[in-house]
């Protein structure tokens, strides 16, 4: 037996914030998901991303506490192309998303940013440069 990847589960403040900040990144979650304590999207490749609320946590682990401090995970998002990173962080930090770092191109050849979500998780952008 050989356990496989399949999720990546982040704890939210704020289930309606972070299922609306996610569904602008394109991930899918189900009609009524904002208003659960407990949701999943399924990503390409069968990964799955799966949200609870704190109060959801502290109901299967007496004692839990929201970790102090800076955060602690990231997410990174292919983008198809550099005018995507750069729309969707203006698209996002218009909408009132916090932007930790405005689009760039960076040494290692991306075009690259970096938004938070309504907890402060960091969430990257990037896309391949294209050749000059």
């Amino acid at each position: 037996m050989t356990a496989r990847f399949n999720a990546i589960g982040l704890v939210v403040s704020d289930m309606a914030a972070s299922v609306t900040f996610y569904r602008r990144l394109g991930f899918a979650f189900p009609e009524g998901a904002e208003e659960q304590p407990h949701a999943e999207a399924e990503l390409p490749g069968g990964i799955r991303l799966l949200l609870d609320t704190e109060e959801t946590v502290r109901s299967f682990h007496a004692g839990w506490q929201p970790p102090a401090g800076g955060t602690r995970s990231s997410l990174a998002l292919l983008c198809d192309s550099p005018e995507e990173v750069d729309a969707l962080y203006e698209e996002l930090t218009g909408a009132g998303c916090h932007g930790e770092l405005k689009p760039w191109d960076a040494f290692w050849g991306q075009r690259y940013a970096v938004l938070n979500d309504p907890d402060g998780n960091g969430v990257d952008l990037f896309a391949p440069l294209r050749p000059e």
